[in-house]
């Protein structure tokens, strides 16, 4: 939590919903689309491309499949995905979490702004995180995708139709919020830092509150205990469960065309 805040701003996720509407207005919570779109389009191409990819090189034969290859393909896809597409990651939570140096700019303006006060590296902020949080939840959603769409092909309770995928994708959704929720906790909290060093803020020299990964983690079940890290899970299942939804129903449509 951000030392200058002295409350608990949001109660849960309604609550947020309504407090950012009636004090931000309704566009207030589309704040980083713009990057939330282009992450997206880089992310998801390249982690379902390598995901495949590596498959396809380890197994020759889709039926000699096991769940221990599908684990690893989907950690290395979410691991070198999620770091080519880490900048843009960044400047959205930033403009989710409406920075000041960011709230009236376009995305470009934004990432020059972040290269110009903290460089490259500023850009890859989080990136450990980052890619922690892709390798578990890619090396879960899409495994347990697979083998839960299999099964109900294999046990004929579902054909391999639009009802299978939408059943199969419902339940990754549930699977990589609750592998993922953790890392998600740490990995906000330390790219909303704008240094992991101390930096000056109006003149006044401000210490980082975390100083890597394990200190975020330590710090925030000392504080707030273990269930702190399960914040924010509705939310995020929420959103998982339907993004999986239209992301695997349309990719098996698309499927049938290649």
């Amino acid at each position: 939590m951000d030392r200058r805040h002295s409350e608990v701003k949001y109660r849960g996720m309604v609550h947020a919903l309504l407090r950012i509407s009636k004090e931000e207005g309704i566009k207030a919570l589309y704040s980083g689309i713009g990057p939330a779109v282009l992450r997206q389009a880089t992310y998801g191409t390249i982690k379902i491309g390598v995901y495949h990819t590596a498959k396809k090189h380890l197994v020759r034969n889709p039926q000699e499949e096991n769940l221990l290859t599908n684990v690893c393909c989907g950690m290395l896809a979410g691991v070198v995905s999620s770091s080519i597409a880490n900048p843009t990651d960044v400047l959205k939570i930033r403009m989710q979490a409406r920075n000041e140096n960011f709230s009236k700019k376009n995305m470009l303006q934004c990432f020059l702004e972040m290269y110009k006060h903290e460089g490259v590296c500023g850009l890859w902020r989080g990136v450990g995180p980052t890619a922690q949080r892709a390798a578990v939840i890619v090396g879960v959603e899409l495994p347990v995708y697979d083998v839960a769409k299999k099964h109900f092909i294999n046990s004929e309770l579902l054909p391999d139709g639009i009802a299978n995928h939408i059943t199969s994708s419902f339940i990754a959704g549930l699977a990589g919020a609750v592998a993922s929720n953790p890392i998600d906790v740490v990995r906000t909290r330390l790219m909303n830092q704008r240094s992991l060093k101390s930096t000056l803020i109006g003149g006044v020299k401000v210490e980082a509150i975390y100083t890597s990964s394990l200190d975020c983690l330590l710090q925030t079940v000392r504080s707030e205990g273990v269930f702190a890290l399960y914040k924010g899970f509705i939310p995020t299942w929420v959103r998982l469960g339907p993004w999986n939804i239209i992301f695997f129903v349309t990719f098996e449509q698309l499927k049938k065309f290649y």
